[in-house]
């Protein structure tokens, strides 16, 4: 007889565009805290957790890590010694864009390469299938419809149940739905940066997602950590920016965006939230997002992103005042 966890009452699902899947509204990646250089207790006792708060949707690429691979190794160990008996109640992608052996063929967007890479991230996992298969990034020496193709065949094999972009501006998205559709694959995830601090997709990508009916997977809606918290004074010793294999570097955390943080902060607590759960009800606020794709680096950090779901309602003169803040000095990125 199965456990009883009542793990999907709180959580609410949103629909991947058009398509039948559903997303948590809240996903966990494993870009960071999952590689060989990070205590693999930590990391099992976040995806268990994460899952028994309904977080069903887990998000990897082949060059998660450090060492790159690593965190697809990690998180089969989990799958196999934990939740093995859930399996079709996960859902698991992975992408394939970026180097990941030396020679022509381990990067970028060949036929070559992203199969490969597919089948070297199911022996990782030990899976013999991934529900959503990505290619990660634009690679302009491939021809689109090549790369296309390697994504219908990962899906037409059985190897991916359905097909996903990430970082694609708006007019490759839209020649790319284009291409899949005649294909007759299911492309029912895009994903790109996006947050109060990174707000490119505005400038069309949502739109157009929202008309092919293609779903958004956020990643970095906390830019990298700089909306929590943490940087508010200084930076903490053990913060993804003070991380010598972090992408959040020391010199992002100026005075001017301090001083952008702390208006922000200040709306998040008239609010009863904290600053990233704040973040998150912004990013999940748009009708296009289907998740907010978070990190974390321990069990408590991971509850309370999770408790932004409780009060995702913002009002219109919030979210003037963000943009106001916001617009102090530029938006930046982050």
């Amino acid at each position: 007889m199965m456990e009883t966890v009542p793990r999907y009452e709180r959580m609410p699902y949103r629909r991947g565009g058009r398509s039948g899947l559903r997303l948590p509204a809240v996903s966990l990646g494993l870009w960071h805290n999952f590689g060989s250089v990070d205590p693999f207790q930590n990391g099992r006792a976040i995806v268990l957790r994460a899952f028994d708060l309904g977080i069903t949707h887990f998000d990897l690429a082949n060059n998660y890590g450090p060492e790159p691979g690593s965190a697809e190794e990690t998180f089969g160990r989990i799958l196999r010694n934990d939740l093995a008996g859930h399996r079709d109640e996960l859902v698991i992608s992975t992408k394939a864009g970026y180097r990941m052996w030396p020679g022509p063929y381990g990067d970028e967007g060949s036929r070559k390469y992203l199969l490969a890479s597919l089948d070297q991230s199911l022996a990782r996992m030990g899976i013999p299938y991934v529900d959503v298969f990505y290619h990660h990034r634009p690679d302009p020496h491939t021809p689109l419809e090549e790369t296309m193709g390697a994504l219908e065949q990962a899906v037409r094999s059985g190897k991916a149940l359905y097909a996903g972009v990430s970082n694609y501006p708006p007019d490759l998205t839209r020649r790319a739905a284009a291409l899949l559709r005649e294909m007759r694959v299911p492309f029912v995830l895009h994903q790109p940066k996006y947050s109060m601090l990174e707000r490119t997709p505005e400038n069309g990508l949502l739109q157009v997602l929202e008309e092919e009916g293609i779903g958004c997977i956020v990643f970095s809606p906390l830019a990298q950590g700089l909306l929590t918290d943490r940087y508010l004074r200084d930076i903490p010793a053990d913060s993804r920016a003070a991380k010598p294999h972090g992408f959040l570097r020391e010199d992002a955390v100026t005075d001017e965006r301090r001083a952008q943080l702390i208006a922000l902060n200040r709306i998040a607590r008239a609010r009863g939230q904290s600053l990233a759960q704040l973040a998150l009800a912004w990013v999940l606020r748009h009708p296009a997002v289907t998740s907010a794709l978070i990190g974390a680096s321990r069990v408590r950090q991971l509850e309370d992103n999770v408790a932004a779901l409780d009060n995702l309602a913002l009002s219109g003169d919030e979210l003037a005042e963000i943009d106001r803040i916001l617009a102090q000095g530029g938006e930046g990125r982050a």
